[in-house]
């Protein structure tokens, strides 16, 4: 499996030269998942952190109810896991479950830790990723709160026509967080 889609995603937040990118990417291993199967379930701790190659996965978890609300949908040059479990080794809240048959590269807590340590511009990197996650979760966040079922179904149609096409409507519904009949609605 191919590293250059991470090493073209790197290259997108710092400069880093090719014998940085070959260190950082020695420690990304390939794992291949197949549609259904589940990368991580609620209460297990985290111990990957993922970047989707290809294919598509859900993240979602399971409220008091039963119901599953996805948290956000991970496709090709996308990261997945649960980043609260991964870094505190604390029982998951998440479920990542693949909805085709994907290839990921993921890395350990203990190798990305070791690179910290070795290669200081990996805190960089993922200091500025990790920033640029905040601010899309801030504003899926207000987007969450400030608009209507409508303006954020046209805003998730506008904003991911590449997610759209491999989700049902359904799962769309569990991601903006409406039933499924109201996203028919909705839609007419």
């Amino acid at each position: 499996m191919s590293h250059s889609l991470l090493r073209d995603h790197f290259r997108k937040f710092v400069s880093l030269s090719e014998n940085d990118l070959n260190i950082i990417c020695k420690y990304f291993k390939p794992l291949s998942v197949t549609k259904g199967e589940f990368l991580l379930t609620q209460n297990d701790i985290c111990k990957f952190e993922g970047f989707v190659i290809n294919g598509c996965f859900r993240i979602y978890s399971i409220d008091k109810k039963g119901n599953e609300k996805n948290l956000y949908i991970a496709i090709e040059d996308w990261w997945l896991m649960d980043i609260d479990s991964f870094m505190n080794g604390s029982p998951s809240e998440l479920n990542i479950e693949a909805l085709e048959t994907s290839d990921i590269l993921v890395i350990s807590k203990t190798d990305k830790d070791f690179l910290y340590e070795s290669l200081p511009i990996t805190n960089k990197l993922f200091r500025i990723m990790s920033q640029k996650a905040v601010v899309a979760w801030q504003k899926r966040l207000i987007r969450n709160h400030c608009l209507t079922a409508k303006e954020r179904h046209q805003h998730f149609i506008n904003t991911y026509p590449k997610i759209v096409s491999r989700l049902s409507d359904r799962q769309i519904a569990k991601y903006l967080g409406i039933s499924h009949e109201f996203l028919s609605k909705i839609k007419k």
